[in-house]
Order: structure tokens, then C-alpha cells, then sequence
């Protein structure tokens, strides 16, 4: 590139073809692209060789349809082909350089939050049939369930990440039809679901996800116990799984509700955790009291919470 302005400083019309047939045809290193793209701007070449260059980094625009909805097709194919890859070694590489790619190249119009949920609903009607299935005792084709709990969870990831997973919350928040019959199937089987409960957990405990108490209380109601009864499988053999986060991400949710609401659910959790402390999430936090006026808190929250939910917190302070 720096041969090319050169040429293109001393009028070199010959020299300036030869650079861009040159950069055209050579491989580049990772950090070349947006040294090329850049000096190819600046010199506002006409020559057809550096439009053939910048072909290498952009979609040229054609028939009305923009770069953008190209950018799209593209994502979503490679999305597709991950949700339902058959290696899964190679899902989980995958899964990890896609979620990459749409965090340093993401912007507000290269994939639709329509798109992204309709991927969404596709898993969970995968994992609502295969799970009903599992729990009427047909278990032929039980690892769906895991696989499509995996997607779910990378899903969310993906959703969090753009800051547009309230809906997804609030549709996992309603699947009651799941969580009534979660007891029927094996652990061996159900836990990844509850690895998406937790996701949501730790997304609400960061203020991540910001919905009405209304629609935060349902998730709870819906999928606590399920959660509970899953943790141990969790704890064990969920690889990557942060117990932790998940335990502060379920004990500030907790908090961001009703002083009332919050004590039904830690009472609630007080009685299992003295009957099976290792195979249930530890919330007890320093800043909960159990008294006469009900329980209280809320000040361990982290910084990012804070600023979140500040006005949720002295609204229920004050009730």
C-alpha cells in the first residue's frame, strides 16, 4: 500500500497498476486489511484495480440490495450450520470463532433481532418436543434435548451480547408446560435446560436484562425448583460452568423484587439448602436478614447492577 501512494504521488500511473495488481493477487496478514482499505481510501483511486482490491473486504451493492442484508444471509447460514452441526467438537469451535465474529464486527443492522429469534423459536420447539417426549417415558431421541439446550444457551449469549434478550426471557419465563414435567426426565438428560435458567440469572444479576418484576417473578416461579433440582448436575458435570456467577446472578435477582416476593423465595430456599446444601446454589449474602420485618438488601450489588437497577431497588426499599 505504501508503494502505491508512492507511485500515485509522483504520477506513476504504471507503478500504481502493478501495486494494486500486486495487492490484489498477495495474501495479507491479519492486521493488512484496514491498512489497505484505509490507504485506498485516502489516494481515491478511479482505477479499476483498486475496486477489485476492495473486493476482498466489502459486497459491492447491486439491484437495490445492500451490503447489509448480504452480511445477513451470510451470518445466518453460518448460524444455521452450527445449530445444527452433527460433530460436536466441532459445533463448540464453531460456536465460539461465530460468537467472535458477531462481537467484533457487530453492528446495529447486520442481523435483524427478528432473524436471531426465529433461530431461537426453531431450538426451542426442537427442545420443547424432544423434552415432552423424554418425559412420557420416549426416550429415543433424548439428546436432543441437550443439543437444543446448547443451542438455547448459545443463543442467549448471542442475544445478550446486543442487548435485545427481554424476549427471550419473558418466552422462557412462560414455559410452564416444560417445567411441570421436568421431574419426569432423567437429570442425565435435563440439566443443560436448566444451564439456560441460569443464564438468565446471571444476565439479570449484571443488568443485563431489564424486564418488569411481573415478568422476573414468573421466571422464578417457573424455574427455581427445576434450577434447584439441577444444580448438583450442574455443579458436576457442566464443563465451564461458573457456579459462582450463577449464585450471585440468582441472589441479585432475587433482590431487584417485593421485600415480600423476596421473602416466599428465600424462605423457600432456606428449608432446601438445610436438607441438601451440596446440590443446592448457596445465596446467602451478608446484606439478607431474616427478622421480624421481613429481609432486606441489597447493597453488595455490583457496580453495572447498581447503575441499572437503581430505581428499582429504592422503589423497594420503600415498600
Amino acid at each position: 500500500a505504501f508503494a502505491c501512494q508512492v507511485a500515485v504521488a509522483i504520477g506513476f500511473d504504471a507503478g500504481v497498476l502493478s501495486c494494486l495488481e500486486h495487492l490484489e493477487a498477495a495474501p495479507w496478514a491479519e492486521d493488512d486489511e484496514e491498512k489497505v482499505t484505509c490507504a485506498l481510501a485516502e489516494l481515491r483511486l478511479q482505477n479499476v484495480g483498486a475496486g477489485d482490491v476492495l473486493k476482498r473486504v466489502s459486497v459491492e451493492v447491486t439491484n437495490g440490495t445492500g451490503e447489509v442484508g448480504d452480511n445477513e444471509q451470510v451470518i445466518l447460514k453460518l448460524l444455521h450450520v452450527v445449530l445444527e452441526g452433527k460433530d460436536e467438537k466441532a459445533r463448540r469451535e464453531m460456536k465460539g470463532l461465530v460468537l467472535k465474529m458477531l462481537r467484533e464486527n457487530s453492528s446495529p443492522n447486520d442481523l435483524r433481532k427478528e432473524s436471531l429469534y426465529s433461530a431461537c423459536d426453531g431450538c426451542l420447539e426442537l427442545l420443547r418436543h424432544h423434552f415432552l417426549l423424554a418425559a412420557s417415558s420416549d426416550l429415543q431421541d433424548v439428546s436432543q434435548i441437550a443439543r437444543q439446550a446448547d443451542n438455547l444457551h448459545w443463543m442467549l449469549d448471542i442475544l445478550i451480547d446486543r442487548r435485545i434478550a427481554e424476549d427471550f426471557l419473558k418466552s422462557w419465563a412462560s414455559q410452564s408446560e416444560l417445567s411441570d414435567v421436568h421431574s419426569k426426565v432423567p437429570a442425565v438428560h435435563r440439566h443443560g435446560v436448566s444451564r439456560v435458567t441460569a443464564g438468565l440469572f446471571v444476565g439479570m444479576g449484571k443488568g443485563q436484562l431489564l424486564v418488569p418484576k411481573e415478568v422476573r417473578y414468573m421466571l422464578l416461579q417457573t424455574w427455581l425448583v427445576p434450577f434447584y433440582e439441577d444444580f448438583g448436575w450442574m455443579r458436576r458435570v457442566s464443563k465451564g460452568v461458573d457456579t459462582h456467577l450463577i449464585e450471585d446472578g440468582l441472589s441479585n435477582t432475587i433482590l431487584t423484587l417485593p421485600l415480600a416476593w423476596q421473602r416466599e423465595i428465600l424462605l423457600a430456599w432456606f428449608y432446601r439448602f438445610l436438607n441438601s446444601s451440596e446440590n443446592c446454589p448457596n445465596i446467602q449474602r451478608e446484606d439478607l436478614k431474616f427478622g421480624g420485618g421481613g429481609l432486606s438488601g441489597s447493597a453488595m450489588v455490583n457496580n453495572n447492577y447498581q447503575r441499572n437497577y437503581t430505581l428499582q431497588l429504592q422503589h423497594t426499599r420503600t415498600h
